[in-house]
């Protein structure tokens, strides 16, 4: 395969063929995150995307159940790389099972209602989203890109057009100063983005990052870890999806931890307070990671 590095994939993806169809991210901007920062963003030549989708077909045709279409929100192709994209996965990979890929709400705002529903007739079945917050003090200090609303019309697009969604927020991104709101706000916009699955990361603040430099500057400071905590249940307090399978067991967090939404809130808000109460060990710092 023909892979640019470096190349990131979600936790659940761990076992799909991941296909780079384009180069970076084409926002780039988000302060906190350095994943992309050193590539231009670029639709890779349609030739070369689907010259590796043959030849994974010929490899590995039996195997494939999932693909992930990387890199950093490759929604932000045109149909004119997509459809084709996705007819030529499905012709290679006869057993096929999901199609999914990066998306931002601009992404999705992006494209009419009629397009994503022509990407999800042609394979495109799920999409990784993540609004980090639903508060919009904190997405303008973060340079999402998108508010808590337009995040919400974004989700509302995916749903009409029968697309899933993969919602991540990350834990302690509005800084101490706006902890409960942040935390609060986005377990509101859970509720209004309804997604399938959803996830809890914690913010790193990773050198080099605008974030890092202002917390160099004394303009952000992360919560402790009991923030953290109680951060994870105000925002489990006011996420109320349909039905929604939730995991906050990333290698970043002190206290993995998951279940089903509604149906295991109770005993998700129990473990949360018996952590803050220090009944249950939290991961050791060594053992975390991005």
């Amino acid at each position: 395969m023909r892979y640019a590095e470096p190349l990131f994939r979600p936790p659940s993806e761990a076992e799909s063929f991941i296909l780079q169809a384009t180069l970076g991210c084409s926002w780039n901007a988000c302060t906190y995150c350095a994943m992309y920062r050193t590539k231009t963003f670029q639709v890779r030549p349609l030739d070369a995307v689907l010259a590796d989708i043959a030849e994974a077909g010929a490899r590995f045709a039996d195997e494939v159940r999932h693909v992930f279409v990387a890199d950093g929100d490759p929604l932000a192709m045109p149909l004119e790389h997509w459809e084709p994209i996705l007819c030529a996965l499905a012709a290679a990979f006869p057993r096929l099972r999901r199609v999914s890929t990066y998306a931002t709400a601009r992404n999705l705002l992006e494209k009419s209602p009629e397009q994503l529903r022509r990407l999800r007739d042609r394979g495109l079945s799920l999409l990784y989203i993540g609004p980090e917050s639903g508060d919009d003090v904190t997405l303008q200090r973060l340079a999402k890109g998108a508010t808590a609303a337009e995040h919400a019309e974004a989700a509302h697009r995916a749903r009409e057009a029968g697309l899933e969604q993969s919602l991540i927020f990350l834990l302690g991104a509005g800084g101490r100063e706006r902890s409960e709101a942040h935390a609060r706000a986005s377990g509101r916009l859970v509720t209004t983005m309804d997604p399938r699955f959803l996830s809890t990361l914690t913010l790193t603040v990773v050198p080099g990052t605008p974030l890092a430099r202002l917390a160099e500057q004394g303009h952000f400071d992360l919560p402790e870890v009991p923030g953290l905590l109680q951060e994870l249940r105000w925002f489990i307090e006011e996420a109320h999806p349909a039905a929604a399978i939730f995991r906050s067991n990333h290698a970043s967090n002190y206290l993995p931890i998951g279940g089903r939404l509604p149906r295991d809130r109770e005993g998700i808000l129990a473990a949360i307070d018996a952590a803050l109460a220090g009944q249950v060990p939290l991961l050791p710092e060594w053992s975390r990671g991005l």
